[in-house]
């Protein structure tokens, strides 16, 4: 039986107590003094130490820039740069040569400082499409150790986890059983009090290697506890009050499989860029004893640019992987966001990736299969404007009859909007905006209620009604025979369709004398991709540039983005100076 808090839907709070190591501060990583001397412990030492497979790397004292570049040689290139205090991908980088290796090294150090406050670096050896297995591990006061299994995290973009799974598709139990018990000793050997996770990387092999471990319940916590059936954070609580752990290792038992997807308010099309901005509208899937919703966010909440853009967790459990699969795809289509960019349309192609279903999972799948991943964009179905046109010729039609209603007249000739004409058909011309384009469509009001639409050279036969459940609508329709059902929601001058397809939306063009919208040229000059802080400046007023060259960094949503000049030219005017604040789409250079 799974614990309540698995099933509210809405904000869960986790609570994260921290412990000391050894009796010191209870980072993994950590450097203390003593009698004036600065020391620096780390992590990797101490699980090689107690038998845990590390990976090679420098993780010493000395960080100038000749000790870290001539580590980075002896290793040999691609290798990982990487924040000692790091996490969640932050101050994370990839030099893949010496040539590169100066530039990664002070992004990383940058993203550091702003994140940890600290700027210390390890260097890794980078090892080419592993997977990313980690395991939840549990200890005491008593001295008692235990693991709750592996979590799969592979699938990444930017070095961040996107969507989780439990257990660790084809893992075979002996793996799994190592892999737990190495985390136990890596736990073991500092002492370690409460819930944490032991990181690793794994080859094509299945041998795996320790990268970190993180002294805390992390984000994807949720699946491990809906396939053992526990509540990792009361665990935290009794542990932390001083009992001991609840189960012993034989009484922890893997049942089913579960994945967990991360809402993202971010633009997957557009490198993943993260977005901010208002939750227009906001609908989940129920939360069930097999689904689990985790959010801090509701109808008509601001996404700040000051935070994570994450808006939410879909946890889902079933019997086993292909359920929990087909479950995660349905939840997907049931999560319907308005006012912001999300990746939901994304994920809901990435678990139907044939790759993906048959658990052939790494950290480079996305780059890997993005062009089905992230297709070029097309011009959407027909059968897509189709709907648009009908749900806005019949939202027109319940406006009017309102207004029938409210004057009490019902042969007012300004509450008519059936298009009935003496003799002959009425043919309405309307044009919908679909992506860059605009789509004319010639839309016939048939006798019989129907509608014949006209779009290129190809008509259809279009019948339909608007249906309220709850506070959503949804349009019923049949067009050419083929029936649907699919979500609309009509704002300002857009058009939103929720089907089982994915999201789409048109918008609805404005004349120009209603357009009030201008803009400040730029003659071509870089433009912010969303609202922050200039961090870096590169450029100043007559320098020569070329495409690609850095002429800024930008820290946004605890993150940093490097500006890079759009072409060849000449600044003419740097716009912003460093630590000014500027929003979104603001020109940031201008060329001559």
């Amino acid at each position: 039986m799974l614990p309540a808090s698995h099933f509210a839907s809405g904000v869960l709070v986790n609570l994260s107590f921290r412990f000391s190591l050894l009796g010191y501060p209870s980072w993994v990583r950590f450097s203390f003094r003593k009698h004036g001397i600065c020391r620096t412990i780390t992590s990797k030492s101490i699980m090689a130490a107690a038998g845990v497979p590390v990976v090679e790397g420098y993780h010493g004292e000395d960080q100038t820039d000749q000790c870290l570049r001539e580590h980075a040689g002896r290793i040999g290139y691609p290798v990982m740069i990487k924040a000692v205090r790091g996490g969640g991908g932050k101050g994370m980088r990839i030099a893949r040569s010496e040539k590169e290796f100066q530039e990664q090294l002070e992004s990383a150090r940058r993203e550091a400082k702003k994140s940890f406050n600290d700027d210390a670096m390890l260097i890794e050896k980078f090892v080419d499409t592993p997977r990313h297995v980690e395991v939840q591990v549990f200890g005491d006061h008593h001295g008692n150790a235990v693991y709750l299994f592996e979590r799969d995290c592979s699938v990444q973009r930017r070095h961040q986890k996107i969507i989780e799974e439990a257990p660790g598709p084809g893992i075979k139990p002996e793996v799994r059983k190592k892999l737990g018990e190495a985390a136990v000793r890596a736990a073991k050997a500092v002492n370690y009090v409460g819930a944490g996770t032991v990181e690793f990387i794994m080859d094509s092999k299945h041998d795996f290697y320790f990268m970190e471990m993180n002294t805390r319940l992390q984000v994807e916590h949720p699946v491990t506890e809906m396939i053992t059936g526990t509540d990792l954070v009361e665990w935290q609580i009794k542990v932390a009050a001083g009992e001991k752990i609840p189960l012993s290792q034989e009484e922890i038992t893997l049942r089913g499989h579960a994945f967990e997807a991360r809402i993202y308010a971010e633009d997957p099309q557009n490198n993943f860029m993260p977005g901010a901005g208002p939750l227009v509208h906001l609908a989940t899937p129920p939360a069930d004893l097999s689904t689990r919703i985790e959010t801090g966010v509701r109808q008509g909440d601001e996404v700040s640019v000051h935070y994570d853009p994450m808006i939410a967790k879909l946890v889902v459990w079933a019997a086993d992987r292909q359920a929990a699969l087909t479950k995660l795809r349905f939840s997907l289509r049931q999560y319907h966001i308005v006012g912001l960019h999300t990746n939901i349309d994304f994920l809901l192609r990435l678990a139907g990736h044939p790759e993906f279903k048959a658990g052939n999972v790494h950290t480079d799948f996305i780059p890997q299969h993005r062009e089905e991943l992230l297709p070029s964009q097309k011009a959407t179905a027909k059968e897509f404007l189709c709907q648009a046109a009908l749900g806005l010729i019949l939202k027109e039609k319940a406006m009017s009859d309102v207004f029938q209603i409210q004057t009490q007249d019902q042969y007012s000739p300004f509450a008519s909007s059936s298009g009935r004409r003496l003799n002959i058909s009425y043919t309405r011309n309307m044009t919908l905006r679909d992506g860059e384009n605009n789509v004319a469509i010639a839309v016939t009001y048939n006798r019989d209620g129907s509608y014949s639409m006209q779009i290129g050279d190809k008509t259809f036969q279009v019948l339909g009604d608007l249906h309220s459940e709850g506070d959503c609508t949804y349009l019923k329709c049949s067009i050419n025979g083929v029936s649907s059902k699919t979500k609309l929601i009509i704002l300002e001058n857009t058009i939103y369709l929720f089907s089982v397809e994915g999201t789409v939306q048109f918008d609805i063009p404005v004349p120009k004398y209603l357009s009030s919208v201008s803009s400040e040229g730029t003659q071509g000059g870089a433009i912010a991709p969303m609202t922050g802080t200039i961090e870096k400046v590169f450029v100043k007023a007559g320098d020569k540039v070329k495409a690609g060259d850095s002429l800024m960094v930008m820290i946004a949503m605890k993150m940093e983005h490097t500006i890079k000049a759009p072409k060849d030219g000449t600044i003419k005017r740097v716009l912003y100076k460093e630590g000014a604040q500027a929003n979104r789409h603001a020109p940031l250079v201008e060329f001559e």
